[in-house]
């Protein structure tokens, strides 16, 4: 029997890793001549340059940036065994919490840090960068990263413009001959959780302008200057549309990576399965056990669970969910899943969840792996 063992993080308490371990020490108790295969995942937000590094190796490294309001900051990022594959979070330097809740500010957070994180990788010998863009404190269509890379966004009196969501509608042109010559050889994949497209009412101003401390006011200033900045993508042959999906995603920095770096915006959770060897693990697995933090009714709609679900029934495995907690309306999962589990009731509050979290967590994989040992879903398959 082959068991295949790849969770998302529990937020706040456990890494994609710690999880897997402790679902994976419980299933060898019932099953000690199985292959248990744990893989740490993430699905491009928080923990995707760990997981991935984990399950691929490689080497973290760490780079002086310039965080989302202009102070210092270390990010991260992962060289893997090839020396020229790289993996990062841009919420390693231009996430929302690198921000105190009430200094967020759209109008003057910058995405500059996460083009410093490329060009560290690129200058390392990187000519593949993965990138996850979720958790982003930013609104400000990925100029900053792209004046980080070299490119020169002018005013129409031909001087730099400015850093944030502020200095869009200020951009007149757009200069690439100052881009770094070596960011022609990248190839740029981006992990992306969202289908936003840039503009209107799903658009990344309205959508997630509020998430990041954008007032009203901001909001509609910030839907102008990206539509001004997309217009100018347009013009200059940079992209054909801002329509696709992702391209909202990270205040606008989809569409910039693909403006930019002609970078390709797939599912995060599809591209990091197919880094971390998860892909290939599932096609000879009987069953695959999944989790996460909490599951919901936003889990079917292409989180990482709901994702890894599909390729294990594809493959023709069973597939097992326990989670901290199940709440909601989960009634599109259960196509999804032959079993759903909860470590907690319903009404236990975060805090107190996340105390115990690693023994409810263990205990609920024991009764699980007990179920399965006796038979109650092999004789199914």
């Amino acid at each position: 029997m082959k068991i295949v063992v790849a969770l998302d993080s529990f937020k706040g308490c456990m890494t994609s890793e710690d999880a897997g371990t402790i679902i994976g020490e419980a299933f060898r108790e019932h099953f000690s001549n199985a292959e248990i295969v744990v893989i740490p995942i993430a699905d491009g937000g928080e923990g995707t340059t760990d997981a991935v590094v984990r399950a691929a190796g490689g080497e973290l490294r760490l780079v002086p940036v310039t965080g989302p309001l202009g102070e210092p900051v270390m990010a991260a990022y992962g060289l893997l065994p090839d020396g020229k594959t790289a993996v990062m979070e841009m919420a390693s330097a231009s996430g929302i919490e690198l921000v105190n809740a009430g200094a967020l500010n759209p109008m003057r957070a910058t995405t500059y840090g996460t083009g410093e994180l490329m060009r560290a990788a690129i200058d390392a010998g990187a000519r593949e960068i993965i990138l996850g863009i979720g958790g982003s404190a930013t609104v400000d269509g990925g100029i900053g990263m792209a004046q980080a890379l070299g490119f020169r966004l002018l005013t129409a009196e031909g001087s730099e413009c400015g850093r944030g969501g502020g200095a869009l509608a200020t951009i007149a042109t757009i200069d690439p001959g100052g881009a770094m010559p070596a960011l022609r050889d990248c190839r740029i994949r981006v992990a992306c959780d969202v289908t936003n497209p840039l503009l209107g009412e799903r658009g990344a101003a309205r959508v997630f302008g509020p998430q990041k401390g954008a007032t009203a006011a901001m909001v509609e200033e910030l839907e102008r200057g990206l539509g001004h900045l997309g217009k100018l993508w347009m013009n200059h042959r940079m992209i054909e549309t801002v329509d696709r999906p992702g391209d909202g995603a990270a205040g606008g920095l989809g569409a910039a990576l693909r403006a930019f770096c002609a970078a390709e915006v797939s599912s995060g959770a599809d591209l990091v399965a197919e880094i971390t060897g998860f892909d290939e693990a599932i096609r000879t697995a009987d069953f695959l056990v999944t989790g996460e933090g909490r599951t919901d009714e936003q889990t079917a709609g292409g989180k990482l669970c709901a994702v890894l679900a599909a390729k294990a029934k594809a493959a023709g495995a069973k597939t097992i969910l326990i989670s901290g907690a199940i709440s909601g309306d989960v009634s599109a999962l259960e196509g999804s899943f032959d079993r759903m589990y909860a470590t907690i009731d319903e009404g236990v509050s975060f805090e107190e969840a996340v105390k115990v979290a690693r023994t409810n967590l263990a205990n609920a994989a024991r009764r699980v792996a007990r179920v399965v040992a006796m038979g109650e879903m092999r004789g199914e398959t």
